[in-house]
């Protein structure tokens, strides 16, 4: 799961302070640069093929940050050269830092903010917020000026207030450009059914064939629920809804040797193949408990980098031979389980080294190079030592850099948790994530809060499933079934569930009869 609690404390906390700055400051100077065409916003605009010719935006506004509303420690700087204006804003140090503008728009539609920003010190990410509601982070690198954006936010006529706000900080934040979108080109729907093994069994063709088959056009619900499709997740779900999610989120966690060790158990595997039997679609993922030489922490904690000491660099260079063959040892254990799987034809959308960019796992401490070889390895070790055919390749490693290869990747899959309540469609990420390479669909493989089919559909960010993470993001923690709303409120549950755009268990085809494309 993508940072959890950790950042869902912070998330929840800037979006409280968003909204108590939204209430409490009013608009800033600004200076229009003309109004923007926001012709995307038609629907029948949306579903039209973009032109041969090149697009070029226009500017709806610039807006200078030294005019904007500040919070806490931001201010107005000079002494960085290159900026426009007067200035730019700097000192975002502390959580509740801020900097707000509020920009007039002319017509409704789409458009990018595009922020001119300069890093303090390397890679640096901060929220963004639209009236008080997350549409994405922005990222910094570069120690002079260039532009970063968060795109294709839906704008209606009138004000509205675009908060930067510190996540990691340490940003100098020159202007704030307002122009129209791109329109969406339809054609990132158009995807192969082909799967990057030659040899994949006819039940991993029917399901892939399938699922490219309603790409762009439906969503399939998707739940993590650790004890299968009648537990406490699953339940609270079908409580509520009235229904049963069309996937099944399941964990490896706890086959991992080093817990097994320590006396973990686990029923994963016969959850996968009830709800198979049961018409659903069931994908894993696999929080890989480090060997237990490597771990320093909580054993049960032994996937996270901050419990374990495992180099991975070191592993896949040679250097420590030994931790090479604990891993090889720990791959045979969850290959039996897969095997287990491909013997009851179950096909598995399969998530491994998931996360892997963010460096919380111990997968993605040692960098992008030495992940892709170990996610390399494990494509190789089940497909070709193994035979594993029946696996359908979920990368999920979230940043361009760390992508391993067209050849080892079937879909791409990006985690996302925006807070708390936030509905939105998260184009901006969707689009990012089909542009790491052409020709792959496009999932949400984690997400805490559920987001608005209706708003997916008008924006173009029609992920293939959404899967929302277990525990309190769905259930409250008592020994009572109860549904949680800290995430995702009752109602907007229903609506997805309900939505004609999102499927659900009970209106899925017969998969095994699927026919192959």
């Amino acid at each position: 799961m993508t940072r959890k609690n950790k950042n869902a404390k912070y998330i929840t906390a800037a979006i409280a302070a968003a909204a108590a700055i939204a209430g409490a400051i009013t608009g800033c100077n600004s200076s229009p640069a003309g109004n923007g065409d926001a012709g995307t916003a038609n629907q029948d605009t949306e579903t039209t093929p973009v032109e041969t010719t090149e697009f070029v935006p226009e500017i709806a506004g610039v807006y200078e940050a030294e005019d904007a509303e500040f919070t806490g420690n931001v201010k107005a700087d000079k002494e960085k050269p290159g900026y426009s204006g007067t200035g730019y804003a700097a000192g975002f140090s502390a959580d509740d830092d801020a900097c707000e503008f509020s920009i007039d728009i002319k017509k409704n539609g789409f458009y990018d903010l595009v922020f001119t920003t300069a890093s303090n010190g390397g890679y640096k990410e901060n929220y963004v917020f639209v009236d008080g509601e997350s549409v994405g982070n922005i990222a910094s690198e570069d120690s002079s000026f260039t532009d970063t954006a968060v795109n294709r936010v839906y704008l209606e006529t009138g004000t509205h207030e675009i908060l930067v706000q510190k996540y990691w900080g340490w940003i100098m934040l020159d202007k704030l450009t307002v122009q129209t979108s791109k329109p969406i080109d339809e054609s990132i729907y158009n995807v192969s059914a082909e799967l990057v093994n030659k040899n994949a069994a006819e039940s991993a063709k029917r399901l892939m064939s399938y699922l490219t088959d309603i790409y762009g056009e439906k969503i399939l619900s998707g739940q993590y629920c650790d004890t299968g499709q009648f537990g406490k997740e699953c339940a609270v779900v079908n409580k509520v809804t009235g229904k049963y999610p069309a996937v099944l989120g399941l964990d490896f966690i706890e086959y991992s040797p080093s817990r097994v060790e320590n006396g973990s158990t686990s029923k994963a595997t016969d959850y996968a193949k009830s709800f198979w039997e049961n018409g659903g679609i069931v994908t894993f993922c696999w929080h890989w408990n480090a060997p237990s030489k490597y771990l320093t922490g909580e054993w049960w904690s032994g996937f996270r980098t901050e419990s374990t000491n495992i180099n991975l660099a070191k592993i896949m260079n040679g250097e420590d031979e030994e931790g090479y063959e604990l891993l090889m040892k720990d791959i045979d254990a969850i290959a039996q389980q897969l095997l287990i799987l491909q013997e009851a034809d179950v096909p598995i959308l399969w998530r491994p080294l998931h996360e892997a960019s963010g460096g919380w796992f111990w997968w993605g401490a040692s960098g992008a190079e030495a992940y892709k070889q170990l996610y390399i390895l494990l494509y190789d070790k089940l497909t070709n030592e193994y035979g594993l055919n029946n696996l359908i390749w979920l990368w999920n490693g979230q940043d361009a850099d760390w992508y391993p290869g067209d050849e080892y990747v079937d879909i791409i899959g990006e985690d996302i948790y925006p807070g708390e309540h936030v509905y939105t469609s998260q184009v901006n990420k969707f689009l990012e994530a089909v542009d790491y390479t052409q020709g792959k669909m496009v999932v949400m493989s984690e997400n805490g809060c559920v987001f608005d089919p209706e708003l997916a559909k008008r924006d173009g960010a029609m992920w293939g499933l959404f899967c929302t993470w277990g525990t309190e993001f769905v259930a409250k923690n008592t020994s009572i079934y109860s549904y949680s709303e800290q995430y995702t409120e009752k109602d907007m549950l229903k609506k997805a569930y309900d939505s004609d755009i999102v499927l659900t268990l009970d209106e899925l085809p017969d998969l095994k009869e699927y026919p192959i494309k």
